[in-house]
């Protein structure tokens, strides 16, 4: 391969089914326990707020701490390797994770499987633009994020069909095993870039990459804007983690089935969400005034009234189900379009570590608040005799994340400006 800079107009097809085979992975390991929860959390004894903090705090801050770090050491070292060896460590924890006897014994493995999954996404993008045109960005980025609903979706179906069978604890024994075997593939990638520097040579280091971070920041209101709106929307994903015991204590649902049939509409809809927003974002980037955002404000404008109906409607009608596929639908329409728009905006040597942050910021910021909140409040709603603790709280951070939407409205309308300028800046 050229030394020069691989990035054209093709697509590479098979680092990216590669990348986003592992990136279904990750997600099948991190919604692990969301996926498991009707089996799990009676077994370990595990209040809401136990519950809250495994999904939530006890992963994310590792996650994505490590991640920014992660991020750093990606723009500086041979990506594919660093890939594969994180694969292999959270893979290892997983594994372990099913001997948990507790929240202390399965909150210590969660939390440095966090480590390990932050390596991943930021290596898996900045390759990405390093091989694919611009243009074409967007729907990369989609199929690549194809993984969330695809890994969330299968890990549902593992606990519906695999979790009454042989128990969770052995579900995650073979999982790891599964990701053992797959970081053997990345041994074999190659680096789609001069090896440029490393962490201990004389090229840019640690301080260098989180100047240019906080220097992307400053110049560009449009990337800032995208971010706050990421991180808004994750507020309800994250509170989406307690759905499982949703569907069981208040909606009535056996926990294999309703995890079979999450399974089948994650799926389902998350593919049609990824390809809307990978497709209609590039196209909206191309032939609309307004940035890749605005696509995301217009949406989240139809779709945040319909998933509040959808937590009110009877179980097993026709809006129940459709409003199943809506939350799925626009997280997975969310990923081609924002993480393209922070590429574009992010400087060529750094865009590992702008991911890694906005990860970091996605994580920390959106999901923990909603998971951690959510877990806490339905204590506190159970406590006080409310009948419908998880309705009450999940619509309540339905409503805070459509704040959402005039991020996107503002990063849509700043998106071109600050490309140009940025462009004109950087010569």
């Amino acid at each position: 391969m050229s030394s020069e800079n691989p990035r054209g107009s093709g697509m590479p097809v098979g680092l990216l089914l590669l990348l986003t085979a592992t990136n279904a992975l990750n997600f099948v390991d991190r919604n692990l326990l969301a996926s498991f929860a009707n089996f799990l959390k009676p077994d370990l004894h595990l209040t809401d707020t136990q519950f809250g903090l495994l999904t939530g705090l006890v992963f994310l801050v590792f996650y994505a701490v490590a991640g920014l770090f992660m991020g750093a050491i990606a723009d500086l070292s041979h990506r594919p390797r660093l890939v594969a060896g994180a694969i292999a460590v959270w893979s290892l924890l997983t594994a372990l994770s099913g001997a948990a006897r507790g929240f202390i014994s399965l909150a210590l493995p969660r939390a440095f499987i966090g480590i390990g999954e932050s390596a991943l996404s930021p290596a898996a993008i900045s390759l990405l633009a390093d091989r694919v045109s611009r243009a074409r960005m967007g729907l990369a980025t989609a199929i690549y994020y194809m993984g969330v609903p695809l890994g969330t979706g299968i890990g549902l179906l593992v606990a519906g069909y695999l979790g009454p069978a042989l128990g969770w604890r052995n579900c995650f024994f073979a999982i790891g095993l599964l990701g053992l075997v797959l970081s053997l593939a990345f041994l074999f990638v190659k680096e789609p870039r001069p090896v440029r520097a490393s962490v201990a040579s004389k090229g840019p280091g640690f301080g260098e990459q989180f100047g240019s971070l906080i220097h992307a920041l400053l110049r560009s209101p449009a990337l800032v804007a995208t971010m706050l709106g990421g991180i808004a929307l994750h507020i309800s994903v994250g509170a989406a983690q307690f759905d499982q015991l949703w569907f069981v204590a208040e909606r009535g649902f056996d926990k294999a089935e309703i995890a079979r049939l999450a399974g089948y509409i994650t799926v389902a809809a998350g593919i049609a969400g990824n390809l809307f927003g990978g497709l209609i974002g590039d196209w909206w980037q191309k032939h609309m005034k307004s940035g890749r955002p605005m696509l995301l404000a217009c949406l989240m404008a139809l779709l945040v009234p319909a998933a509040i109906l959808y937590r009110l409607s009877v179980p097993g009608s026709p809006l129940f189900y459709f409003g199943m596929g809506i939350g799925v639908f626009q997280l997975a329409a969310f990923y081609g379009p924002t993480f393209s728009t922070v590429q574009e905006l992010a400087p060529n040597g750094a865009r590992a570590t702008v991911t890694a942050f906005y990860i970091l910021c996605l994580n920390v910021i959106g999901l923990g608040i909603g998971n951690t909140g959510v877990g806490y409040v339905v204590d506190h709603l159970r406590a006080s005799g409310e009948g419908q603790p998880y309705t009450i709280a999940i619509i309540g951070f339905i409503c805070v994340s459509a704040l959402a939407i005039p991020a996107f409205i503002c990063a849509g309308l700043w998106t071109k400006r600050d490309r140009a300028r940025i462009e004109a800046t950087d010569g």
